[in-house]
């Protein structure tokens, strides 16, 4: 598997940049067949930093529906694997750079 095909994008969400700021942790959405090795070696080749830790969260699919003049529409929403990285102490990665 590519490193481009792993890494899916980052998280940026409030929670996610509280963790890059106290404990220099990035969230990543990554593809769901990817192992923590092929993770921490796209993200090193991808940012040029050194990773300490990956640790990995499979989010399930929720069920979510709306009201519309046609009646209740009921889907769901896919699951994904999420990719916590700890960068190693004095480097980060600037994730605004290409916005």
């Amino acid at each position: 598997m590519k490193s481009t095909e792993i890494l899916v994008r980052p998280i940026l969400t409030e929670k996610a940049n509280a963790q890059q700021e106290k404990l220099r942790r990035y969230a990543f959405k990554v593809d769901t067949r990817a192992n923590k090795l092929e993770i921490k070696k796209a993200i090193e080749q991808f940012y040029g930093i050194t990773v300490v830790d990956v640790n990995t969260i499979i989010v399930p699919s929720k069920a979510r529906s709306r009201s519309t003049k046609a009646g209740l529409i009921v889907g769901r929403k896919p699951g994904y694997k999420k990719a916590l990285v700890t960068v190693a102490e004095g480097e980060s990665i600037d994730l605004y750079s290409n916005i």
